[in-house]
């Protein structure tokens, strides 16, 4: 059978702040400038998930995409949407919410969900904080 990728995409909104409690003030606000509000600021959040695998000879299908939706709502919908990322994830608790950072930290709650799935992985996480800046993360075995 063939093998192909399925996305589903999401969206969230959620607060944060960049801050690094270790550097001064003025180093946080160098790097991560606005986002180092101490009043925090947010994001409409686009959020992707995509799943690589072989098209089933008897569903037609690589993945559900019922049961696809509900697993990120349930693991990453549900705990960031309309909440402090820096306060309120328990997941996300003592690191700086970067795209990246938020990714990798996505890709730990999804992954345990795929690993006895037949022939399908979790192929891609992509966050788009913005029209114009997004973040792709392919998983650990690609670094």
């Amino acid at each position: 059978m063939p093998v192909q990728q399925i996305s589903y995409r999401t969206e969230f909104c959620a607060a944060y702040r960049l801050y690094r409690e270790d550097w001064s003030e003025a180093r946080n606000h160098e790097v991560y400038g606005i986002c180092a509000s101490p009043h925090s600021h947010g994001h409409n959040y686009l959020f992707s998930v995509t799943l690589q695998g072989e098209v089933d000879a008897e569903t037609g299908m690589v993945y559900d995409f019922m049961k696809l939706k509900q697993l990120v709502e349930t693991h990453i919908v549900a705990p960031v949407d309309h909440h402090n990322l820096n306060l309120d994830v328990p997941f996300l608790s003592g690191i700086v919410p970067t795209s990246e950072n938020l990714l990798t930290a996505f890709w730990e709650q999804l992954a345990p969900a795929f690993a006895t799935t037949n022939g399908v992985r979790l192929f891609r996480l992509r966050l788009e904080e913005s029209r114009d800046c997004r973040c792709d993360y392919f998983g650990p075995k690609h670094a």
